[in-house]
């Protein structure tokens, strides 16, 4: 009660199970390699934004030492204070001494 043709049926389903599992498969190993592949990137923008950080750290730590340095410069010569430093908005910070690295930073 079969009929003749089902053989063949049979053999076209299995050539299109056999298909959709090598396109399954080149699917699977494609997404892979992109994911892998912004994994490593990330890797690399985080150790890069980290790198930045710390010269940015570094770099204020250079602006608030020099912005003190003229601030000592100011206490000793009033000309240069009332001129430059109130031009630009820089006043010692209240309870931090002049020639310490933290402190006196412009307003903006």
């Amino acid at each position: 009660m079969i009929p003749e043709n089902s053989n063949e049926e049979i053999n076209a389903l299995k050539n299109q199970v056999f298909s959709l599992l090598i396109a399954l498969i080149v699917i699977s190993g494609t997404m892979m390699v992109t994911l892998y592949r912004q994994t490593s990137m990330a890797g690399k923008d985080i150790a890069q934004a980290e790198q930045a950080e710390h010269n940015l750290q570094q770099v204020q730590g250079n602006m608030n030492a020099f912005v003190n340095k003229l601030v000592a410069y100011g206490e000793k010569h009033p000309d240069f204070a009332a001129s430059v430093l109130k031009k630009y908005g820089i006043a010692p910070v209240p309870g931090i001494p002049a020639g310490s690295p933290a402190g006196a930073i412009p307003k903006k």
